[in-house]
């Protein structure tokens, strides 16, 4: 900054005021007070039109720097924008606060020392644990309870059955029939691995009959005709956790959600909360702009609230159990959205109306539907949970009824019992598989079931829907947090009270990541096997007192045979999905044969990608039960492309492994090569698949071949259009400021003022940590500054405001803060 650039801080100050000001005439008051170079005291003294407080001159100004920035058309409604308890300016984004007591009961996991408690219990050497809230009223048992057991004794029969036929059939094709202990041990894993595959082939299956047949008298949907009025007392929060996203898909879709609501004229019935808990310092500012801009646009003051936490603890689940401590008895239903969610108005009322008349419904699950990607992976995974997913659902949905699955948003909760019993405690003990719960819906599903509610999945009800990650490294990022977070569950298995259906809801979460290293092991061991054979001396009396030998016998006829049953298991599904929408009309997935041919690519390209799963998840595994802490960062949500460097970087072993396995094979016994070659081969491509499928090119021109097609792209609805268009819209605006801006910039930071929360009491302490911080901010500038430091400033208007004064004040002594707020913008120039 030249030496003349600012010799006055009162008359660069109402330059830079006067270009951020709306109305001209307020903009000719404003030159005409920077020319009679007045200190900057006095300025904000005359701005404000009242009293100064000497430690804070700039905060007399801050309504008044809002009313020249928005002009006539007031900031907020008074209601909204106002004062606080010592007539500071408050822009109130959140409603008075209705305490509720919340208190997570302590895990107690081991069975033995379950046991020990209870005996002390009845000792009278332990009080029983008292709440200060009494608990809900239970409901009364449910009449689909009965029919649910009996259809889970069927599956069970039917995987039991089935795995045991393969199991002995795989016996038969082994050299010695199961008799070596490297064949008894490729035995246990197939059995396990096939009774996975086998569950998951019988659910698509039953999925197939429902979809084809229409609606099932026992689903939750056919409980509610669906034009039934809205009591008003059932009011219901729509929330919507964040952590550093993209703040304009976030508002966009919110907004298209809102404009949704209100078209179907429910909007009296629905308060919506966005939940923050983003520790960017610059996300956050963008937050409260974007916060503010949606509540002007679509006139949702009162009705659309903010609250970035400063206290982050428990991720996500934290963040709701604070909202319902603080909020929760205002409403009787909670609606949990993703940062990438998009629900329509009448799926929203919908899934009110289905917990009105299903009093014993505890949690409601929609089946979201994944759209809006441009990325090839993306199509290809969105294509494939569009077209596979519902068979799937649909089928989780006959096997399970109340007594399913949460996937932790696009799902309406009943808020009374979600308090009392779903609050979660931290794991017992130490180390990676303990502290706080990372996959806490699935665990609040399970209590909700203990205390006797429902949660259901509403598999057949449209508008409700997400985003996918954009490419494979992406996703991986997103199943390092799954994997740890199903294996922690699974130390709940033995809890007291958890029902047998979400037992196996542990067993089944900790298994769809557990079943990577098995079938890595599996396959070692088959190559082990190869080797034993191939290397020693076979071996024909494997018992003792044996009179005859044991000729080794392969049969690669019934080896064929039971690989051809294993594939038709796994692809089956896909088939019959197919199958139901050609049933149905295939005209908005690109017509019957692209849709075929989309599910022939799309399973090609599965088969290349699931090997490289297969090591990651091992890994994943592995570092869970070895200690290595997760790290989360809240996924790109699209035009992301994996560059070759990732892609060296991450799959580089897995290539070289991929080729010293081949060659190693290829010694041993290159037939053999021929079972193995889909599993090798696609290691050894995991490159160049990798970042070929990334490619936003290829996505948008697989769209424009009508590949890959879905009705949500086809023909789109009007909630998703909405969004696309509102983040298209807000690409071309200008930037939202950052934090330097916020603590520098007239107009900015009186908005940053208004919006501060950390409203404090007199206290020394905070006194003295306000000058402390704000000095050490003047002096080393906001390039030294930590980002905690630069939260607390944030949260605290009394920091921002004084900062702000002497950032302008001291400007010759300090210049680091202007010139980095307004790089390559040259000072006005009116006078």
């Amino acid at each position: 900054m030249s030496d003349d650039a600012y010799s006055s801080p009162a008359r660069a100050y109402l330059e830079r005021l006067a270009l951020g000001t709306r109305e001209l005439g307020n903009r000719r008051e404003l030159l005409d007070l920077a020319s009679q170079d007045t200190p900057l005291f006095q300025v904000h003294e005359e701005l404000g039109k009242q009293r100064l407080l000497q430690d804070d001159p700039s905060s007399a100004s801050v309504l008044r720097r809002l009313e020249l920035a928005y002009g006539t058309a007031p900031l907020a409604p008074p209601e909204v924008l106002g004062s606080d308890k010592v007539g500071r300016v408050c822009l109130k984004t959140m409603p008075p606060i209705e305490r509720t007591s919340i208190a997570p009961h302590p895990w107690t996991t081991s069975p033995i020392k379950r046991l020990k408690k209870g005996y002390h219990l009845r000792r009278g050497n332990l009080k029983p644990r008292t709440r200060k809230t009494q608990a809900p009223a239970a409901p009364t048992a449910p009449r689909w309870k009965m029919v649910g057991t009996m259809r889970r004794w069927t599956l069970l029969l039917l995987v039991m059955v089935q795995s045991a036929v393969a199991v002995w059939y795989m016996s038969t094709v082994l050299p010695y029939q199961g008799a070596q202990w490297l064949e008894v041990a490729e035995l246990v894993l197939f059995a396990l691995l096939f009774c996975w595959v086998s569950a998951g082939f019988w659910t698509a299956l039953m999925g197939f009959f429902q979809l084809l047949k229409g609606r099932d008298k026992y689903s939750i949907s056919a409980s509610s005709a669906g034009d039934e009025p809205i009591d008003p007392s059932a009011r219901t929060a729509i929330v919507m956790p964040i952590c550093n996203e993209d703040v304009n898909r976030v508002f966009a879709g919110l907004k298209a959600t809102y404009e949704s609501v209100q078209r179907s004229g429910n909007i009296e019935h629905f308060d919506f909360y966005v939940l923050s808990d983003s520790y960017d310092p610059d996300t956050c500012v963008a937050e409260n702009h974007a916060w503010l801009r949606l509540c002007r646009e679509v006139g949702g003051f009162g009705r659309i609230f903010y609250r970035r936490r400063s206290r982050r603890v428990k991720k996500k689940s934290g963040n709701i159990d604070d909202f319902c401590r603080r909020f929760g008895a205002k409403y009787r239903y909670m609606l949990v959205m993703d940062a990438d969610s998009v629900m329509s108005g009448r799926c929203l009322t919908r899934l009110v109306q289905l917990m009105e008349a299903n009093p014993d419904a505890g949690i409601i699950q929609s089946a979201p539907l994944a759209a809006g990607s441009n990325n090839l992976y993306a199509r290809l995974q969105q294509f494939a949970t569009r077209v596979y997913g519902p068979l799937f659902t649909a089928g989780l949905h006959f096997w399970q009824l109340g007594e399913s699955h949460y996937w932790g948003h696009n799902a309406i909760i009943r808020v009374e019992p979600f308090m009392y019993y779903c609050s979660l405690a931290p794991l017992p003990g130490k180390g990676a598989l303990s502290g706080e719960i990372l996959s806490h819906d699935f665990v609040e599903a399970a209590l909700m079931r203990r205390a006797g509610w429902g949660v259901w999945i509403a598999y057949d009800m449209p508008g409700s829907y997400e985003e996918m990650p954009p490419n494979l490294l992406d996703e991986l990022q997103r199943d390092r947090r799954w994997c740890q977070g199903n294996i922690m569950n699974f130390r709940l298995f033995l809890v007291r009270g958890m029902h047998p259906v979400h037992r196996a809801v542990f067993l089944t979460g900790v298994m769809s990541y557990l079943s990577a290293p098995l079938w890595f092991l599996f396959l070692m061991l088959s190559t082990a096997l190869l080797a034993v054979h191939t290397l020693t001396t076979p071996e024909y009396f494997t018992e003792p007192m044996q009179l005859f030998p044991r000729w080794p016998e392969w049969h690669p006829g019934r080896a064929v045979a039971l690989f051809s049953t294993t594939l038709t298991l796994l692809f089956l599904p896909k088939i019959l999905s197919v199958i139901v929408i050609w049933a149905k009309g295939p005209r908005y997935y690109g017509g019957a044969m692209r849709l075929g041919l989309s599910m022939i690519i799309e399973s090609l390209i599965s088969m290349l990608l699931a090997p490289v799963r297969m090591l990651f998840h091992t890994r994943f595994v592995l570092a869970a039960l070895m200690g290595i802490e997760v790290k989360w960062k809240s996924p790109q949500r699209d035009f992301s492309e994996t560059t070759w460097k990732d892609a060296f970087m991450r799959h580089g072993g897995q290539t070289v492994f991929g080729i010293i396995w081949t060659l190693f094979v290829l010694w041993l016994d290159p037939l053999f090569l021929l079972w193995l070659w889909p599993i090798v081969g696609a290691l050894m491509l995991s490159i160049p698949v990798s970042v070929i499928t990334s490619k936003v090119g290829l996505g948008r021109a697989s769209f424009r071949g009508r590949m890959f097609l879905i009705p949500e792209e086809s023909n789109p609805p009007r909630e998703l259009r909405a969004t696309w268009r509102f983040v298209r819209n807000a690409r071309h605006q200008p930037p939202a400021p950052t934090f330097v801006q916020t603590v520098v910039d007239p107009i900015d930071n009186a908005l940053g003022c208004a919006m501060g929360v950390a409203r404090h009491n007199k206290s020394e302490a905070i006194e003295s940590q306000r000058q402390t911080m704000v000095r050490q901010a003047l002096v080393g500038g906001p390039g030294k500054m930590p980002n905690k430091d630069k939260l607390l400033v944030l949260d605290d208007p009394v920091m921002l405001s004084r900062l702000h004064y002497q950032v302008w004040d001291r400007s010759h002594q300090y210049p680091a803060w202007i010139d980095e707020a307004y790089a390559g913008d040259p000072p006005p120039r009116f006078i």
